[in-house]
C-alpha cells in the first residue's frame, strides 16, 4: 500500500490539489499497476513561503516526496529498476502539475516498513 507525503511550494498547490493527486495516483499505478489504484494514500501539505531552503537561502523550487512501501519490495530483484521508475514517475508527476522548475528540487525518498510495523484501523497489514 503506498502511502505519499509531500511538500510542496503552497502557492505551487493552491488550487491544483486534485490534479496532482490524480497525476501521483497515475504515477503509482503506471509502475504498480491498475490493482494499486485503490490502495495509494496521499498526503498534500503546501510550505508557507521562505520555510523551503537551500544553501542556507529560501527558495521556491524544492518539492519533496515521501513514499512508505513495504520493505520487501527491496528485496526482489527488479529493485533498483522499481524504485528508479517510481522517482522518476513521482517527480514527472509533480513538474507536469506544477512546474518543471521544480524538477532539479524535487528529492523522492523511499521509506520502507515491514508488514508488522503497519497499521490501518488500528489492524496490522497483511
Amino acid at each position: 500500500m503506498p502511502h505519499l507525503t509531500v511538500h510542496l511550494p503552497e502557492d505551487r498547490l493552491a488550487g491544483k490539489e486534485p490534479l496532482l493527486i490524480a497525476a501521483l495516483t497515475d504515477a503509482i499505478v503506471d509502475v504498480y499497476g491498475d490493482w494499486a489504484r485503490d490502495h495509494v494514500s496521499i498526503r498534500l501539505s503546501g510550505v508557507p513561503a521562505g520555510r523551503f531552503a537551500q544553501g542556507g537561502k529560501a527558495v521556491d523550487t524544492i518539492a519533496s516526496v515521501v513514499l512508505g512501501v513495504r520493505a520487501g519490495v527491496f528485496d526482489r530483484p527488479d529493485a533498483a529498476r522499481i524504485t528508479a521508475r517510481l522517482g522518476t514517475a513521482l517527480t514527472d508527476a509533480i513538474t507536469r502539475v506544477t512546474g518543471d522548475d521544480l524538477r532539479a528540487g524535487t528529492m523522492v525518498e523511499f521509506v520502507a516498513s515491514p508488514p508488522e510495523r503497519t497499521f490501518i484501523g488500528g489492524v496490522p497489514t497483511a
